[in-house]
């Protein structure tokens, strides 16, 4: 056999009394609005704090982002000058070469002419040439690429630059080669 459950009369339902679902309060009843009060009050200062945070971190990010953007217009040329600066090496080996031909001849004159406008140009764009002969060899602008002895320079000097080295306003577009003096041979 089954057995059936046996439900109450809903009018035998007890009704909780308001003091039941409440938890008791101590006092006059004013803690549970204090609890919430100060509740809010944490949660204010928090999302205040948080204004603030977020305030900062975007007054930073537009000072880096306006900082970004002049380094970029400031340097914008570089790469096209690192490609001309190159063609400038080869402009002077040519020049070299038609030296050997008589420093009177037109094409010298001619060639040197254009070497000077094209240095003039690279001026103007802020690149500035490294001159390291006679220099203290320093790595953050030569590379170098041999020791050599010398009687005349001393050690740790640059005895000559087989490549010039450039600089674009305050940063190094490229390091000049450079053969460095290893001292007095023994």
């Amino acid at each position: 056999m089954r057995k059936i459950p046996v439900t109450e009369p809903e009018a035998q339902k007890k009704e909780p009394a308001p003091s039941e679902t409440m938890p008791p309060n101590p006092g006059d009843g004013t803690g549970q609005a204090e609890d919430e009060t100060e509740g809010l009050q944490v949660d204010l200062d928090r999302f205040r704090d948080l204004a603030l945070r977020s305030q900062a971190d975007f007054e930073n990010y537009k000072k880096r982002s306006a900082r970004e953007k002049e380094e970029a217009i400031k340097y914008a040329n570089s790469s096209l000058l690192e490609k001309l600066v190159s063609i400038v090496d080869n402009f002077e080996l040519g020049l070299e070469a038609a030296r050997g031909e008589g420093e009177k001849s037109p094409i010298f004159a001619g060639m040197n002419m254009v070497l000077k406008q094209l240095m003039d140009f690279l001026a103007e764009s802020g690149l500035q040439p490294i001159d390291a002969v006679g220099q203290k060899f320093d790595p953050n602008l030569h590379e170098a690429i041999a020791h050599e002895a010398s009687d005349d320079v001393p050690e740790g000097r640059v005895v000559r630059q087989t490549r010039r080295g450039y600089r674009m306003k305050d940063r190094l577009l490229r390091p000049s080669s450079v053969v460095v003096s290893s001292g007095a041979p023994a």
